[in-house]
């Protein structure tokens, strides 16, 4: 089977090395990068060339497509390819803006009656500043659009929050993704992230997995993509499993359904576990990023079923198996990173960290050049290793991680240092 995966960072790279393990598939990456080439193809094209991506599934006799970044599907991507005849993983745009517009997301919950923290909409900045001085801190300001998992600002006081809102609709730091602000009720709990295959009527959960937003160890510094996580979450039991799914996952499923619009792919819910129960704190439209790196070491099932199974509307035939083992991903990222940082630095080490058996290094930011692995971006590498149990795979995964060298690198030291099992 040819299949391709649309996106180029790590969590492609993950899913692109699941499918190559699954059976005798040839896989491509669009763009993809240098870890994707190890065991497929990249080709050419970025993933706003939504035409051409199309063009080149067609001509190429491509089986199946996986869309991996948001971006595509919020333009559409899907779409193309549906009304081409092409076989094609991943919500049409319609649905995919539950994440490319948090105002659409926070309505739908405000509709369907699904807990989220209490909200206001603005589409000028004059208002959204009287509201916050009403309000008072600490409050969050979001980007309406998609923000690279950026565009949400926790703001401990007002002077932050009003920063916020100049920043964002004033400055334009994030582009036309700042047309619209939402802000909201600061909600203060343990957060988490649960995700979930679905046809747009049967649902299945992943399992869980935690990541690390926050820059630096102790969750101090500026939000990132992600620096880390880990795979099981013992916090994460059937009973918590369960709750989401009956308060929050179905009714968005069936709500979508109820709008005329069918949600095919992966719902990834942010929630916050509070002194009121859970509570809704974003929708995402794909994997994650970089959970993907540590719950595809973990699946038992063949993905390319599932994912085809999802697209068809089959997905209630699928036994979906996991595996015990556990697995964490540590995150190597570029100096200044989500700030300012420099690309072009030669990565070493990289053989020496996979050696071990049950670790693979998959490639985030990075490209070669005259046969030199170099830094390509913020995130650089998801340095992944599985184990018996959380401890376990924690230890191989720094292990791997000191052997691997490039100038400026930095991650955190504490993914996972709380589990204990």
């Amino acid at each position: 089977m040819k299949v391709l995966v649309v996106g180029g960072g790590g969590r492609e790279h993950a899913l692109a090395w699941r499918i190559a393990q699954e059976g005798d598939h040839r896989v491509y990456g669009a763009p993809g990068n240098p870890g994707i080439a190890r065991i497929g193809q990249n080709v050419d094209l970025t993933v706003d060339r939504i035409g051409e991506m199309a063009d080149f599934a067609r001509e190429q006799g491509i089986d199946f497509t996986i869309v991996g970044p948001e971006a595509p599907l919020i333009d559409g991507m899907v779409d193309e390819f549906i009304a081409r005849g092409l076989k094609v993983f991943g919500p049409k745009r319609a649905a995919a803006r539950i994440e490319g517009s948090k105002v659409f997301a926070k309505n739908l919950m405000r509709r369907h009656k699904i807990p989220t923290a209490d909200f206001d909409i603005f589409d000028n900045a004059a208002d959204a500043r009287t509201y916050i001085e009403k309000k008072g801190a600490p409050i969050v300001v979001k980007a309406d659009g998609a923000a690279a998992g950026k565009g949400a600002i926790v703001c401990q006081d007002v002077p932050a929050a009003l920063d916020a809102v100049e920043r964002i609709m004033e400055e334009r730091v994030f582009g036309s993704a700042g047309d619209r602000l939402v802000v909201e009720e600061f909600m203060v709990g343990q957060e988490m992230s649960l995700l979930f295959f679905t046809d747009g009527e049967t649902v299945v959960p992943l399992e869980p997995a935690r990541d690390y937003k926050a820059a630096r160890d102790g969750d101090e510094g500026p939000n990132t993509g992600g620096m880390g996580c880990y795979s099981p979450v013992p916090l994460v039991d059937d009973s918590l499993r369960n709750e989401t799914m009956d308060r929050i996952v179905k009714p968005t499923i069936q709500g979508l359904l109820g709008e005329g619009i069918r949600f095919r792919g992966i719902l990834y819910v942010g929630l916050m576990l509070t002194n009121k129960g859970l509570q809704v704190l974003e929708f995402n439209a794909r994997f994650g990023d970089p959970e993907t790196q540590v719950q595809m070491p973990r699946l038992d099932t063949p993905l390319i079923e599932i994912l085809q199974a999802c697209s068809s509307g089959r997905l209630h035939e699928i036994d979906v198996r996991w595996k015990t083992d556990a697995a964490v991903c540590v995150v190597m990222a570029s100096g200044g990173y989500p700030g300012r940082y420099e690309r072009g630095k030669v990565i070493t080490g990289v053989q020496d960290a996979e050696a071990d058996e049950g670790v693979v290094v998959f490639h985030a930011g990075t490209k070669m050049d005259n046969g030199n692995l170099l830094s390509d971006g913020g995130r650089v590498l998801g340095v992944t290793a599985a184990g018996p149990k959380v401890a376990d795979a924690r230890d191989k995964a720094y292990q791997a991680t000191a052997r691997i060298h490039f100038e400026g690198s930095h991650s955190r030291k504490d993914i996972a240092a709380a589990v204990s099992n």
